[in-house]
């Protein structure tokens, strides 16, 4: 299905959706009401996901909001938005977004006005806050015939898309408890060999079948497919030093780097894709020293340290990172 806008007409969020709030979620609340339900915040990443709480945090006031629905963010990367397919809860760095259209409250509907709500997020940068003047705002929407959104067009267009379902054989279990403060430092310089990539010019890239990795935060760092013999070998994580300084990545297969990027392999333990997954995970979370222009330069990440589950001879217990890793949902789709 093609899409044409011209006919498009303006809808009042506000007009669309009922919308509500989150709560505030403590630290400490957060540890307590440990469960397998899902509570957005505003976060970009994992669906907005960032705790899992039991059923006993209604007794501090929560209130478990259906799905599907739609969340955004409040700060951060304000108005970004999400469409949740299972129950949760709700933080008070996010909104949940409920149709006022019952009969045309379905998962693909949704889907498609997250979409044109994500379009929106330009208007918030620089720190501004979604609040209820956000729900002011006018969207445009496909129309029917008398006026009023067509959600029949909605639904049929994300059906038209092509995708298929995501399953996974992981059955719902609790996560093993990430005790951050019994984690030590290690140096990045003592964990892995590092290595440079080169220079390619845009004059010497050919299209073809090769993966071609840049400074970028997203595609998994690959920037395009090139005709060139590949400068690296699989199992490894890449890390940008320039660019989107700190982001990282495993990289499953041969690949060329560009010079904005820096190469670790496993030195005398044994990498795979579980283990690298989570080092990713923590070497982003350290993305913030390298703000504002700084670069990450090869000598610098050397001896950058890094906090990570230890066993108790103080090494790195990589098991632990292991199974904390197979134990998320869609692990087994990895």
């Amino acid at each position: 299905m093609k899409i044409n806008t011209t006919k498009w007409k303006e809808y009042r969020i506000g007009d669309l959706f009922n919308y509500c709030k989150g709560k505030t979620l403590s630290l400490k609340d957060k540890d307590i009401y440990i469960g397998d339900i899902p509570c957005i915040n505003g976060a970009t990443s994992n669906n907005g996901v960032f705790a899992y709480l039991s059923k006993d945090i209604e007794e501090i006031g929560f209130v478990l909001q259906k799905a599907p629905c739609i969340t955004i963010c409040r700060v951060g990367v304000s108005g970004y938005s999400c469409v949740q397919s299972s129950d949760f809860y709700i933080a008070d760095n996010a909104y949940s977004l409920k149709l006022k259209f019952d009969k045309h409250a379905n998962i693909f509907v949704y889907l498609f006005l997250s979409t044109i709500l994500n379009r929106e997020t330009y208007k918030y940068s620089y720190g501004r806050i979604i609040n209820n003047n956000y729900f002011n705002t006018a969207i445009k929407l496909p129309a029917a015939s008398d006026n009023s959104p067509d959600w029949a067009f909605m639904e049929q267009y994300i059906k038209t898309l092509h995708f298929k379902p995501i399953t996974t054989k992981i059955k719902p279990k609790h996560i093993p408890l990430l005790k951050i403060g019994e984690w030590k430092e290690f140096l990045l310089g003592d964990l892995f060999a590092f290595y440079k990539g080169k220079r390619l010019t845009k004059q010497d890239m050919i299209e073809g079948h090769v993966n071609f990795l840049g400074a970028i935060s997203e595609n998994n760092g690959i920037r395009q497919l090139i005709d060139i013999e590949p400068m690296y070998k699989p199992n490894c994580i890449t890390i940008n030093y320039n660019g989107s300084v700190g982001e990282a990545f495993y990289q499953s297969s041969s690949f060329w780097a560009s010079d904005d990027v820096n190469v670790l392999y496993a030195k005398d333990w044994t990498l795979n894709k579980y283990i690298a997954l989570f080092i990713t995970t923590v070497v982003k979370a350290n993305r913030y020293k390298f703000s504002f222009g700084r670069k990450w330069t090869l000598d610098k990440m050397k001896v950058s340290a890094i906090k990570l589950p230890a066993t108790a001879q103080g090494e790195p217990d990589w098991k632990y990172m292991e199974e904390c890793i197979k134990a998320l949902p869609y692990s087994d789709r990895i």
